[in-house]
């Protein structure tokens, strides 16, 4: 089966351009003006329909995702069903931002613009402009202004980590990177000001509607707001030390050793993209579910996410313990037993993973090198505790909300099971035979117009080698590079968890779960819902093949309408 392009829809009503498949959970609504936008997204967010999770605004286009293909269906016939003409209320409340300009890419801006560094600087701070809309991640806006003399293309290969404050443009926008990220976008300077704090009463000190002007110091930059009812900026309370909550805690668990990368994962916290968080959560949706489900918790509850093996836990207390994901050892002694030279045979236990087993007061659980697979899931009975961001536990590496990261030192708390929940049978935890590619099956991409049909063919008939630079943002790709049938750039658009990004120098990447809810490459591809814990479980130097996945009969009309699969 080969998956062909997108053709137009017809019959679309007044004000929708088009609806486009975004994979088996979401469609990308195509309108013919900001305006339009505005007003879609404001419809759906004051009246979220059945199954409805996010609502990202974009340039021209509306992303909506849900919780199933028959919500999607829905949707999408009560999007069509809506009056776009009616304008949406925004705040256009001024902000100034203080920025000294010596970006990296200000000498190639200047010379694509043939403005010169000084022209550059004066077009950026001469004009207004405005937010149009939030996306790519917490607190990055994207800016409109007032002409078109700077619009630059995108960088050809998108950087692995812009630095925090970073001032950038990218085709007709300009915004400030509000943390550490990968970006693709030119920087032409850099700013102190705060973009993003969840210790205000609104986080985004940008918001949709606001009106920003740009001011060039040569010192320390800062942010000066203009409006006196502006959320003022409150400082966090410093938190105690690791070890001395170590030191006074007598329930939970301690961490002895992380590990390679340890954090605490849920299921996520979806319903905030048009802030420009995404969903995080598990990469394995299904191993955090099976270890919570081992153990006697519900399925939501907070486990520990490991990645390659190395965590050491001691429990303060008797707990429950169960551990899925990648086929990993694990020991269980007791610290003094090891310092004393204990060798009796109840000294260490090997308890099996997939099934649920004891970690009493004093003992010590070590996670081995996974044999197969690649992330690993601790589910405690009661779930873990601590205080939660927008909703969840979850930690986002790319916008860094949710609890830190794990380190020697850190405690945990744990709750108190359910009254009546009972520890589960031991399952079985599939992973991907890493001996040979693994298939994903994926369905079109919505832009994959952009792709001649030899280049679709290619996309799934070779193989793709997952590289290091993959983490939890997506996989990096590697193979014959992919050409495009189109010049230009794409306007920045929502994007889901799964979709295949062509950057122009053909390299596609797979976004995962803590993936910037908006991009501004073309999706080829989007894997299905089904398939996408595997990919949390490939290691670096294994092989990927992509297949068009078949159309059930029970696959929502709209799929079927835009995909022609």
């Amino acid at each position: 089966m080969t998956m062909q392009q997108h053709e137009p829809q017809a019959g679309a009503p007044a004000g929708l351009t088009g609806i486009r498949a975004a994979g088996d959970r979401a469609i990308l609504v195509e309108l013919p003006s900001l305006q339009a936008v505005l007003s879609l997204q404001a419809q759906l967010t004051a009246h979220p329909q059945p199954g409805q999770f996010d609502v990202i605004a974009a340039a021209g286009t509306v992303l909506i995702t849900a919780d199933s293909t028959q919500a999607i269906q829905a949707l999408a016939a009560h999007v069509r069903g809506l009056d776009l003409a009616a304008p949406a209320e925004t705040d256009s409340t001024l902000v100034t931002i203080d920025v000294v300009y010596d970006g990296e890419d200000l000498d190639e801006v200047a010379a694509l613009t043939g403005l010169g560094r000084e022209g550059v600087v004066a077009a950026h701070t001469g004009q207004l402009w405005t937010a149009a809309f939030a996306g790519f991640a917490p607190g990055f806006a994207y800016l409109t202004g007032e002409d078109s003399s700077l619009e630059v293309p995108r960088r050809r290969s998108p950087r692995t980590a812009v630095p925090a404050g970073a001032v950038a443009l990218g085709g007709a926008y300009s915004a400030v990177y509000p943390r550490q990220s990968p970006g693709g976008w030119q920087l032409i300077g850099r700013t102190d000001a705060a973009m993003w704090d969840l210790g205000r009463e609104s986080p985004a000190l940008i918001r949709p509607g606001n009106t920003v002007r740009f001011h060039a110091v040569r010192a320390q930059a800062a942010v000066a707001p203009q409006n006196v009812n502006q959320q003022h900026v409150n400082k966090q309370q410093p938190k105690p030390s690791d070890a001395a909550a170590e030191e006074q805690a007598t329930e939970g668990l301690a961490v002895r050793k992380p590990g390679l990368q340890a954090t605490i994962q849920d299921l996520g916290r979806p319903g905030y993209a048009a802030l420009g968080v995404s969903s995080a959560g598990a990469m394995d949706l299904g191993a955090l579910r099976r270890a919570n489900r081992l153990v006697g918790n519900p399925e939501d509850a907070a486990g520990i996410e490991l990645l390659f093996g190395g965590l050491e836990l001691v429990a303060l207390s008797d707990q429950v313990i169960s551990v899925t994901g990648a086929a990993v050892p694990l020991a269980v002694t007791r610290p003094d037993d090891e310092q004393a030279g204990d060798e009796r045979p109840d000294a260490m236990r090997q308890p099996a993973c997939d099934a649920p087993f004891a970690l009493l007061a004093g003992e010590q659980l070590t996670v081995g090198t996974p044999t197969a697979g690649l992330r690993s899931y601790i589910g405690v009975r009661g779930g873990l505790g601590g205080p939660e961001a927008l909703g969840s536990r979850s930690r986002d590496t790319m916008s860094g909300i949710g609890p830190e990261p794990l380190q020697a030192g850190t405690v945990l708390t744990v709750g108190t099971p359910k009254p009546g929940s009972v520890v589960g049978n031991p399952e079985i935890s599939p992973l991907p035979d890493q001996t040979q590619a693994t298939v994903l099956r994926v369905v079109p991409g919505p832009r994959q117009d952009w792709f001649s049909a030899e280049t679709l063919q290619d996309f799934l008939t070779q193989e793709w080698t997952v590289t290091s630079q993959s983490n939890r943002i997506g996989l990096r790709l590697k193979g014959n590079a992919l050409t495009r049938s189109r010049d230009g750039e794409l306007a920045s658009e929502g994007t889901v968890r799964g979709a295949v990004q062509v950057p122009p120098e053909g390299q596609p990447v797979l976004f995962l779960s803590d993936h910037p809810v908006t991009g501004g490459y073309p999706v080829i591809a989007v894997v299905v819902h089904a398939d996408l814990d595997k990919a949390a479980q490939l290691p670096p130097g294994t092989h990927v093949r992509f297949a068009a996945a078949a159309l059930p009969a029970d696959l929502p009309e709209i799929l079927k309408e835009t995909s022609h699969a």
